[in-house]
């Protein structure tokens, strides 16, 4: 067996995924995202036909949305699959892949200039959350509590320059118990999940969330595997919030981050992902 790691740096999580090969002899080639380069028709003088599979673990999403698409190309299967990256680094098309297989989801509404922004805003009722459709790491969001509020950060994303700024995803602010949960699913099973506790309205551990244990209730394990299977299936993440009656699912995250989750859930997450890249490459 032998996997291609396709990466920015070896963080933490890159560190237990290399020994958690080691550990089961599998060989891993690291391919870094800064050198590599792609041909049309040809690999390139690269050796990709000796890998069996590409496990993708970029930071950013432009690189792992082509890359993915040119390994899919020379016919490497990959973690994830090419149309897993595309839905899921999407938060319009996640929103809508949720919603179209009866998945529960905060409404959500995607407009494309300030007046229409204003108007949803108006309906929708404050607070509302305001999203890139594109980020990670709960950068760029807004919790917008008044119409000035509003004005205001629309104004400011106007003078941003990127287009996606000019596509505006509007969510219903959901009241939540200052945590939101986690969990993790490799290919049709729930690994694992994680309470993401936090005073601030944003619980990403990037920001200083603290972690503990989720228990994995019928209702979560099920919701989890159906939110995964309608982005397509994978290594994937899944942000849900306790709403009453039970939960509704935030976002789907492609290139999920566990290294905050290991301790907490005593779940050897690493080794179980191995596992999960040794059986895509033998399907």
């Amino acid at each position: 067996m032998h996997i291609g790691m396709l990466y920015s740096r070896i963080r933490l999580e890159e560190k237990w995924l290399l020994e958690a090969a080691r550990k089961r002899d599998i060989q891993v080639t690291k391919i870094k995202d800064d050198d590599v380069h792609f041909e049309l028709d040809s690999h390139n003088g690269k050796d990709w036909e000796k890998l069996d599979v590409v496990l993708e673990r970029c930071i950013s999403h432009s690189r792992a949305f082509y890359a993915l698409r040119f390994f899919e190309q020379y016919g490497i299967p990959t973690v994830n699959r090419f149309e897993v990256c595309r839905m899921c680094g999407d938060k319009a098309l996640t929103s809508l892949a949720l919603a179209s297989n009866k998945i529960p989801t905060p409404r959500t509404s995607i407009v494309f200039s300030r007046d229409a922004a204003l108007d949803v805003m108006e309906k929708m009722g404050y607070p509302v959350v305001m999203k890139p459709v594109v980020g990670s790491w709960g950068r760029l969001m807004a919790k917008i509590e008044t119409r000035e509020m509003a004005e205001s950060i629309l104004e400011h994303k106007s003078v941003l320059g990127n287009y996606l700024h000019s596509i505006f995803y509007i969510q219903e602010y959901i009241e939540k118990p200052q945590r939101d949960i986690r969990t993790f699913v490799l290919g049709d099973e729930v690994i694992a999940g994680i309470y993401r506790n936090s005073k601030h309205w944003i619980t990403n551990t990037a920001l200083g969330a603290t972690v503990s244990n989720c228990p994995l209730d019928d209702e979560l394990n099920e919701l989890s595997l159906r939110a995964a299977k309608a982005v397509g299936g994978g290594a994937i993440a899944i942000d849900l919030m306790e709403v009453e009656g039970g939960y509704t699912v935030n976002e789907v995250n492609y290139t999920m981050e566990f290294k905050n989750s290991v301790e907490p859930t005593g779940v050897d997450i690493p080794a179980k992902f191995i596992d999960y890249i040794v059986s895509v490459a033998k399907s």
